[in-house]
């Protein structure tokens, strides 16, 4: 068994839901965990769903392998693709040589992968990233697809060695629901690409000509994120409402936000100094197990406005930088961004203490967070194998 810490890499299995080039919290940090591994002398392997057909793949381009799963597209989101359980995904871990496999939000492809390492003798570490109940119940799956969600979520997580939080709000209530073994690990920002001087006058006039104050929203469009709750910021007075992303909502928010400027899907700098060029974020969705566009927000330099539930409890500090507000309430959204709106020195001093806010939480420093847990885990397996067994 190697052993981090002690002068030799870990060989990492990494079974992800999702992987670019879908764009998700998912699959950003599914690449952000690799790059980290990988700086540190580990070997990871990612096994990942097929994208969709004809779509570019990143995978000849990183430093670590990526393999491949059968997928099948969702009907109601055909750019989420679920991977498939294969007998291939037990022989790319067994291949690798692996010593832990990582879980990566496991439903579907993360529970094959879960059953393969119990089989190959492996220890687990999964990460809880998708309210999968809560999305039962905006899709209208009724009481007992939500129960059945928990159970199968479980199910998979009670199996697994450590099961890592994104949020202290959402380990208590992981702990609550009967989860064991669960430990809080966050996820790191880049704070050089998302920077407060990457600030676009230019980019601001092509927004809001007559100098309007440009509150953003970044995300999927997706009926979980309850963009309809932005209807009365869009129609405040002298506030440019802009959505950046896209999804399988996208017609439905159209039509709750005609007078919003939707901009698509963007990425890399392109984003970067769409996030420095808004003067406040805010985020509708109140189902967040964590929120790395807020991250990314408060990095640029924004004041966020989210909803006082999951993940956006750890990352907005009330009054501080930005507000949190009761979930679900339109009311609650428009006001408290029509305070920032109304109050230049209040969305400045909110802005820069958000941006000092995400200062210490980068991905080294998560990923330094994160091989904490894999030797803690790898630590226990070795602790508990019978003398003399075989490493």
């Amino acid at each position: 068994m190697r052993c981090a810490g002690h002068g030799r890499g870990v060989r990492i299995a990494y079974v992800t839901e999702s992987f670019p080039p879908v764009v998700n919290g998912v699959a950003i940090t599914a690449m952000r965990v690799a790059e980290q591994l990988v700086r540190r002398g580990h070997e990871p392997i990612v096994i990942a769903p097929e994208p969709t057909r004809g779509r570019p793949r990143p995978d000849a381009e990183l430093n670590y392998p990526v393999v491949r799963m059968p997928s099948f597209a969702l009907p109601f989101y055909r750019e989420f693709r679920v991977g498939l359980p294969s007998p291939s995904l037990h022989a790319a871990i067994a291949g690798h040589d692996a010593d832990l496999v990582h879980l990566a939000g496991p439903v579907v492809l993360g529970a094959s992968g879960c059953a393969a390492a119990t089989r190959l003798g492996l220890p687990t570490v999964a990460v809880y990233a998708t309210d999968m109940a809560a999305y039962a119940r905006a899709y209208r799956l009724g009481k007992p697809g939500e129960a059945a969600a928990w159970r199968h979520l479980r199910r998979i997580h009670n199996a697994v060695d450590c099961t890592l939080s994104p949020s202290t709000a959402t380990a208590a209530d992981l702990r609550a629901r009967g989860f064991e073994r669960v430990s809080v690990w966050g996820r790191g920002v880049d704070t050089d690409r998302f920077d407060p001087g990457k600030r676009s006058a230019r980019l601001r006039a092509q927004l809001a000509p007559d100098g309007e104050v440009i509150v953003g929203y970044v995300g999927r469009l997706a009926t979980e994120k309850r963009l309809d709750l932005l209807a009365g910021v869009a129609v405040l007075p002298g506030v440019r409402l802009v959505i950046v992303g896209s999804g399988p909502a996208e017609a439905s928010a159209r039509r709750a936000l005609p007078t919003a400027q939707f901009l698509g899907q963007r990425q890399g700098d392109e984003l970067a100094r769409l996030y420095a060029s808004l003067d406040v974020f805010v985020h509708s969705g109140p189902h967040e197990t964590f929120g790395n566009t807020l991250q990314e927000a408060a990095a640029s330099g924004l004041p966020v406005v989210a909803p006082a539930a999951g993940g956006p409890l750890d990352l907005v500090e009330d009054g501080v930088t930005g507000f949190l507000v009761t979930p679900g309430y339109a009311g609650a959204l428009t006001h408290a961004v029509r305070l920032l709106a109304d109050d230049w020195q209040l969305r400045a001093a909110q802005g820069l203490a958000a941006r000092v806010s995400m200062l210490d939480r980068t991905w080294p420093a998560r990923g330094d967070e994160l091989v904490g847990h894999y030797e803690a885990v790898l630590g226990r397996t070795a602790a508990s194998r019978p003398v003399g067994a075989a490493a």
